[in-house]
C-alpha cells in the first residue's frame, strides 16, 4: 500500500482520482487550503504548510491555477518533495503545439519537473467533457450557441482517474506517459448539437471561426492525440 498525497484532490479531476486510488486500498491524503477529513492543510502558491509532504511516497499533482501561478506552485511543490519516490503530474494534450499563454506556463511547469531530479511521470490528456459543458453553458444569455469550427477529442474525468491510478501503481517514467484522449473525435459543432439536445436548449448552434495561430492549431487537430483512444465514456454518455 502506497502513501499518496493528491494536490487538487477536491477538484473536478481530483475527486474521482481520490476515489479510485482509495478503492485500490491506497492511503490517500488530500492537499487543501481548507480543513477536512484526510486533508493536509497547505497552500501551494505561498508554500505555507508544505512540510506536510514529508512521508508521502507518491504525489499526484492535479492542482492547477491561472498562468504564472502554475509555475510558482510547481516550484514550491518541488522544493518540498526531494524525498518523494514518484511525482505524477497532470498536463494538457497539445500544449507544445498550440501557442496560448496558459499553455506556455504549463510547458514551463513540465520543464521544471523534468529538470528537478525528482522521479516523475507527466500525463497529458485532452479537454474534459465538463469543460465543454461549462463553456457551452456559459453562453446562456446569447441568442445562439457559438461552436468553434474545430474538432476535439474530449475525455471523461473518470477515465483520466483510471489512467492516473494505473500510473501510480507503476514506476516513474521519468518523462511523459503516452497522451490520452476520449473515444470520439468530433467537430465542436456536433458536440454542441448533442449538448443542446441533452440540455433542452432551443437556440441554434452557429459555427465560429476565429483569427490567429492558436485557432489554426486547434483546427489542425493539435489538441487531439495520436494512437488509439483511451477513454470509454462518450460525451453523450457524460451528458446523460
Amino acid at each position: 500500500m502506497s502513501s499518496i498525497l493528491v494536490t487538487g484532490g477536491t477538484g473536478t479531476l481530483g475527486r474521482p482520482t481520490v476515489t479510485r486510488l482509495r478503492a485500490l486500498d491506497n492511503e490517500v491524503r488530500v492537499l487543501s487550503r481548507n480543513p477536512g477529513p484526510d486533508h493536509v492543510v497547505a497552500d501551494l502558491t505561498s508554500g505555507e504548510g508544505l512540510a506536510a509532504f514529508e512521508g508521502s511516497d507518491v504525489i499526484v499533482h492535479l492542482a492547477t491555477s491561472e498562468g504564472r501561478h502554475d509555475v510558482q506552485q510547481t516550484r514550491n511543490l518541488l522544493a518540498a518533495a526531494p524525498g518523494v519516490k514518484h511525482l505524477l503530474v497532470m498536463s494538457i494534450a497539445g500544449i507544445d503545439r498550440i501557442p496560448m499563454p496558459y499553455y506556455r506556463y504549463k510547458l514551463e511547469a513540465e520543464r521544471l519537473v523534468a529538470e528537478s531530479g525528482v522521479p516523475y511521470t507527466i500525463l497529458r490528456a485532452t479537454q474534459f467533457h465538463n469543460l465543454i459543458d461549462r463553456v457551452l453553458g456559459a453562453q446562456r444569455f446569447l441568442p445562439a450557441v457559438l461552436a468553434p469550427a474545430i474538432s476535439l477529442q474530449p475525455i471523461a474525468v473518470e477515465d483520466v482517474a483510471v489512467r492516473l491510478a494505473e500510473l501510480v501503481a507503476g514506476p516513474p517514467v521519468n518523462g511523459r506517459a503516452p497522451d490520452i484522449g476520449g473515444p470520439e473525435r468530433l467537430p465542436v459543432v456536433e458536440l454542441a448539437r448533442r449538448w443542446k439536445q441533452a440540455r433542452a436548449v432551443r437556440r441554434p448552434v452557429v459555427p465560429l471561426r476565429l483569427p490567429g495561430k492558436a485557432f489554426r492549431a486547434f483546427a489542425a487537430g493539435a489538441a487531439m492525440v495520436d494512437g488509439p483512444e483511451y477513454g470509454r465514456i462518450t460525451f453523450a454518455e457524460y451528458l446523460r
